[in-house]
């Protein structure tokens, strides 16, 4: 990957502002159309069982679109809660090595499956 996400969300802030649309980011918005555009990334994958390698590259482009929209969003909402997502995902993965030891959650059967 190329860039980082502070350059990312620089870019979209001034994008926001130059349009004056802060006053629309609401963190209720935001995370609002953030399960919005997850919906709309799942509807590609809605009872469809492909495996990776058997997307079109049509297909892929679409999804790549909802993926940037999800994280578009996530960016503006971790803006707007001035919430520095690189470090609470850094801590997160932290966390879920602490909770998931290889020794025992390799091969894991998730429950409930």
């Amino acid at each position: 990957m190329k860039g980082s996400l502070y350059e990312l969300q620089k870019m979209l802030d001034e994008f926001i502002a130059q349009r004056e649309w802060q006053k629309y980011h609401t963190p209720k918005n935001l995370s609002m159309s953030v399960a919005i555009e997850a919906a709309e990334l799942m509807e590609h994958f809605q009872w469809c069982d492909k495996r990776a390698e058997q997307f079109s590259s049509e297909e892929k482009e679409e999804i790549a679109e909802e993926m940037a929209d999800v994280l578009h969003y996530l960016l503006r909402l971790a803006s707007v809660l001035e919430i520095d997502l690189y470090e609470a995902s850094r801590r997160k993965i932290a966390k879920n090595h602490k909770r998931f030891p290889i020794d025992k959650a390799k091969n894991m059967k998730k429950s409930g499956c």
